[in-house]
């Protein structure tokens, strides 16, 4: 069989570009095929920036749309990273040459998927993303590969690595939000402007992916409901320890006979749960069909090394000619991604509601709870120094939202009440 070297141009020489350059210059015929990988062609911010890798022997470009056009580059892989600009303009102009085309941009694949998919299918060329979600955890392929012998019947995981240390030391270390935050910073978990981050946003374009993997629909990433952790305060992951939950940012998507629900929320998960038990930074997923039951992976969600593999298996795929649709139904096929109502979804929910210690204050609660259809499922009272009030903590059985909006909106105006009641999603079992 005849080898083939593969000329690959790589866009973006950051933590995972630099990581790439180093595995594929030490293993240039890693890939089962017998091909080989070389990078010819780089392009990046600044040519001059001290780099752990050398670059002074490979082509250089200062715009990534002329390096994926370049004809010395047969596969063409963009590490640039955000949703429009460069990023998006290099990855279209090589797969409408008919360039292969590998990426970590996960922003890019949730808010322009559907197009790109369509522009790739278009051209019979492969658009792969392993790297989009979880870093060198195989989640993309999970869904792509492994599940089309199953009907998916929901996704959900922690899909944020940064989120998670900062909830994690949070519990560990007794310190509020903002001291973690500026230590995940100083450690580089966390960039100096974090609000992709904390925000939940992150999550939401890796989320966003996966549902399209899942249930054959175009990603929709505007439809996604998306709530931060910046809100959690440490009373809140002291009080749900004591009822036997722990904290986490959970992002999940689910099929319903109204439509796709793709939701990110800090969330409480009981202590003995598999996701309550990943800390740190690490990522973990839980993957639900009809046929194969729950599937769970664990594995870090980002840096060189991880990351890196992830893309080397997607060039890899590409090398060895695997063809598949971008997501699980061609481009043409894909189902329109319906959202569902917020309004409509039931969940079990945490409540903590701020009183003055007057007679009368948990009567007023429990009775407008009740006229609102809100039942209670667990109970907590508990003083706790410092935090200006007696917090009242209630996790409900299961409800539709707008029943639960429509009660804190009523206790919020009680005479007892000092604040509007925290909300928080309560996962089910």
């Amino acid at each position: 069989m005849t080898q083939k070297t593969w000329r690959v141009g790589v866009a973006g020489l950051g933590t995972v570009g630099g990581g790439l350059l180093q595995f594929l210059a030490a293993r240039p015929d890693f890939a089962p095929a017998g091909d080989r990988a070389e990078v010819v062609a780089v392009s990046a911010r600044s040519k001059s920036r001290p780099r752990t890798v050398d670059i002074s022997g490979l082509e250089w470009f200062d715009d990534p749309v002329a390096l994926a056009s370049s004809p010395n580059v047969d596969l063409f892989v963009e590490l640039v990273g955000g949703s429009d600009g460069p990023a998006k303009a290099a990855v279209e102009a090589a797969l409408k040459l008919g360039k292969p085309v590998v990426t970590a941009n996960k922003a890019l694949i949730a808010e322009h998927g559907a197009e790109l998919a369509a522009l790739a299918e278009a051209n019979n060329v492969p658009l792969l993303f392993e790297a989009a979600v979880m870093g060198g955890t195989p989640a993309v392929k999970m869904l792509r590969e492994a599940m089309v012998g199953d009907d998916v019947v929901s996704v959900a995981g922690i899909l944020n690595g940064t989120c998670n240390y900062i909830l994690s030391e949070m519990e560990k270390t007794g310190r509020d939000f903002a001291d973690v935050l500026r230590e995940a910073q100083a450690l580089g978990y966390a960039e100096a402007d974090p609000t992709m981050d904390v925000g939940g946003f992150d999550a939401g374009h890796k989320i966003t992916i996966l549902a399209a993997l899942a249930f054959g629909c175009a990603p929709n990433y505007e439809a996604a409901e998306i709530e931060g952790i910046s809100e959690v305060e440490l009373l809140d992951i002291k009080l749900a320890k004591d009822l036997g939950y722990r904290i986490k940012l959970i992002a999940g998507t689910s099929k319903t006979e109204g439509g796709v629900a793709v939701k990110v929320h800090p969330t409480l998960i009981p202590l003995e749960h598999p996701l309550a038990q990943a800390g740190g930074a690490l990522n973990a997923l839980f993957i639900e069909g009809t046929r194969i039951g729950r599937i769970f992976i664990q594995g870090p969600g980002a840096g060189a090394g991880p990351t890196a593999a992830a893309v080397a298996a997607d060039i890899a795929d590409v090398m060895t000619k695997a063809v598949r649709p971008v997501f699980q139904a061609p481009a043409g096929a894909l189902k329109p991604f319906v959202a569902v109502d917020p309004a409509k979804s039931v969940g079990k929910a945490y409540l903590r509601i701020m009183v003055r210690d007057v007679p009368g204050a948990i009567a007023a609660i429990s009775e407008t709870l009740a006229e609102c259809g809100v039942s209670i499922d667990a109970f907590l009272q508990k003083p706790v120094e410092g935090a200006g009030g007696v917090p009242i903590v209630l996790v409900t059985h299961a409800t539709p939202e707008s029943k639960l909006l429509d009660a804190i909106s009523r206790i919020e105006k009680l005479q007892a009440v000092l604040e509007r009641p925290r909300l928080l999603r309560v996962a089910r079992s």
